[in-house]
């Protein structure tokens, strides 16, 4: 590093087509990004639900041949996401198409990644986890199509998998991970149970309220190359107006969304939301829920979520980020009241009465029940018997936590994973 401050922030973004019934425009758009031999990845659900075939054929009407992979796994292992880059290489694709949540997204890029710059997948995983190679150049083209309202994957640098042989998540991140094309389409969404629907919106609200109250970007160091400015670069003037947004519509909507299977408007609000809280923290970066969240979803596979495919346990991403939210913000407030108390005004929709370090953690509480949450670290097979390997994983996402408004040390995460076992 150079010794000065950063003076830059960069802010890119996949386009998006955005609408009902958009995702009849899915072989155009692959067309167009010159796709003749795609790799669909999607998985099992998406397949009995039809959103795969409705894809395929939409793919197959431009005269695209189309090689499906429908084994994405929930909460991709490294294991899975090598399988689905060893399959797309024997299909000798020319480009990607996915359709699911995150899960798909993300397996796609991995596997677009491989393709594009053939390696082990653990050389392009984080360092230090990883060797942390960065791709030699710009990947296959990949149209991502998401059919639910969460990770924002579709417009991200990042690709997060499971490390069942280290108990812990790991990321892959640069500029070359984004998909070149995104369709997000409310229709997509109808038939997600309402659990899904809860969880994937929370994960929007943590992208954006996490995002929005990162370390400003002028107070990072200045990298001595541009090759080496981070993804994730601190809370910045334009990322800030896609978390707002993305706060606005999850506060207004999920509740709506999660109860009401049949309310399209508040299903394709949450969809949006996720979209802008995926170029909002693109661009600046989330930190301490997220940090905590890679161990509780990897340290243990007991949990059977409701409404989630019970083929095997697992956290869902969503719920490993909303649990330690409240004590993280009460953590980090000091840094910046009134960033703390904009985004709680914006999960309300109304001015604080008595603004203070309880108002974005009350929020965030109000919400969690009204759209069942579980209600802590206790709830997903978590003791104070575990604190201390949370801790070491979190530790570990320094990526992550260096965009904390207040560092934490690991006591303070100990505290923060302690308060967060029974939230109420």
């Amino acid at each position: 590093m150079s010794g000065r401050r950063e003076t830059i922030f960069t802010l890119e973004a996949t386009p998006i087509k955005f609408g009902a019934g958009a995702v009849d425009d899915a072989g155009w758009e692959a067309r167009r990004l010159g796709i003749t031999r795609a790799v669909l990845v999607t998985d099992p659900t998406i397949v009995a639900v039809g959103h795969a075939e409705r894809v395929r054929s939409a793919l197959e009407r431009e005269n695209i041949t189309v090689a499906l992979w429908e084994r994405s796994r929930v909460e991709p292992t490294i294991g899975s996401v090598r399988e689905a880059a060893q399959f797309a290489l024997d299909a000798r694709v020319d480009g990607f198409v996915s359709v699911g949540g995150g899960s798909s997204i993300d397996t796609a890029k991995v596997a677009d990644l491989v393709v594009s710059h053939p390696a082990d997948v653990m050389e392009y995983v984080n360092a230090p986890v990883g060797a942390g190679r960065k791709p030699e150049g710009p990947l296959r083209p990949h149209l991502a199509i998401p059919t639910t309202g969460g990770s924002g994957s579709e417009v991200t640098t990042v690709a997060v998998l499971d490390l069942p042989a280290h108990k812990m998540k790991a990321g892959i991140s640069h500029r070359h991970l984004r998909p070149a094309q995104a369709i997000v389409d409310p229709e997509l969404l109808a038939t997600l149970p309402g659990e899904v629907v809860s969880s994937t919106g929370l994960d929007v609200v943590c992208h954006a309220a996490e995002s929005f109250l990162a370390r400003p970007f002028d107070t990072r160091p200045r990298p001595d190359s541009p090759g080496d400015r981070p993804p994730y670069q601190g809370a910045n003037p334009v990322a800030d107006v896609w978390s707002a947004q993305a706060l606005e519509r999850g506060g207004r909507s999920l509740r709506r969304a999660v109860g009401d299977p049949g309310d399209l408007e508040a299903r394709g609000a949450m969809m949006l939301a996720a979209t802008m809280a995926g170029v909002g923290f693109g661009s600046a970066g989330v930190h301490i829920p997220h940090a905590c969240a890679y161990p509780i979803a990897a340290l243990k596979h007991e949990y059977l979520p409701p409404g989630y495919p019970a083929d095997h346990p697992f956290v869902p991403h969503g719920q490993s980020v909303i649990v330690t939210a409240p004590a993280a913000f009460r953590f980090t407030y000091a840094a910046d009241p009134e960033r703390h108390h904009r985004v709680a005004e914006l999960l309300t929709g109304a001015p604080l009465t008595a603004p203070g370090p309880e108002s974005l953690p009350g929020a965030l509480l109000a919400l969690m029940r009204d759209v069942g949450a579980p209600s802590g670290l206790v709830a997903l097979g978590y003791g104070e018997a575990d604190v201390q390997a949370l801790v070491d994983g979190a530790l570990r996402q320094q990526r992550l936590l260096v965009l904390a408004p207040h560092a934490p040390d690991a006591d303070d995460l100990a505290q923060i994973l302690r308060d967060s076992m029974a939230n109420w």
